[in-house]
């Protein structure tokens, strides 16, 4: 616990894995929603398209209850290679 001053207790030191501030981490995988959503397209395009466009998808799960989920830096590097030239 931490005193007026903001300091920690004697002999007790703050985890320098483990700082105090709070940093958003952004996610590796986006679902199929995000996806659609960063692209401005609708989730069904998404799951028609997708793959014959060459953007690759990880499946989780089988049947009604997988996902389909995106490693975002590869959908920033296939959108990268759609700029039209």
């Amino acid at each position: 616990m931490l005193d007026a001053t903001n300091s920690p207790p004697d002999g007790i030191q703050p985890s320098p894995t483990h700082p105090r501030t709070t940093r958003r981490v952004e996610p590796v995988l986006i679902d199929t929603n995000e996806l659609a959503a960063m692209l401005n397209m609708s989730a069904s395009w998404i799951y028609r398209e997708a793959a014959k466009l060459g953007l690759k998808g990880y499946k989780l799960g089988k049947g009604r209850n997988a996902k389909v989920l995106y490693k975002k830096t590869e959908v920033l590097k296939w959108l990268e290679q759609q700029k039209i030239r």
